[in-house]
């Protein structure tokens, strides 16, 4: 039972390589938005598929994530349970001539699924925007040159 897809598409003015380095360094999340306080690897080297990390973002529990699709370079899948709710989120990359386009997305579904959209989807929406241009700052100050990439986490319990 689908509940809802959310999206943020954007144009990022820095190559794939780049974004997709700063999308499977989840650990360094944090430091790229605030809407994710603390992400801790479960496992260790490279993402693969049954990777898995925790993940706690502000006024929420702390979930764990597991990697269920992932074309390095390009596409990184992973879900989560919550009760009876499924989240999908994905991140995909596709080259353009100016950089590069970042897609992120969560799909919701499963019993309460549209009644959880429905109270929390413009959060969640706002959120992955958030999310979105925090990968849009970091790869291209990384690309303007700047001096490594400004930590400028907010820090939410």
């Amino acid at each position: 039972m689908l509940g809802a897809m959310i999206t943020s598409e954007l144009l990022i003015a820095a190559p794939v390589e780049r974004v997709w380095d700063l999308t499977v360094d989840v650990e360094r999340w944090p430091s790229l938005t605030p809407t994710i306080t603390r992400v801790e690897r479960l496992d260790e080297g490279e993402m693969r598929l049954g990777s898995q990390a925790r993940v706690k973002q502000p006024a929420q529990r702390a979930a764990v994530w597991t990697v269920t699709d992932l074309e390095p370079g390009s596409r990184f899948v992973w879900q989560t349970k919550v009760g009876p709710i499924t989240m999908v989120g994905g991140h995909r990359l596709q080259p353009t001539e100016a950089g590069c386009r970042n897609l992120l997305t969560l799909e919701v579904s499963g019993l309460g699924s549209r009644l959880f959209e429905r109270l929390v989807g413009g959060r969640i929406r706002q959120a992955i925007e958030t999310e979105n241009q925090g990968f849009k700052r970091a790869a291209e100050a990384v690309e303007a040159g700047e001096a490594g990439v400004v930590d400028d986490r907010v820090e939410h319990r």
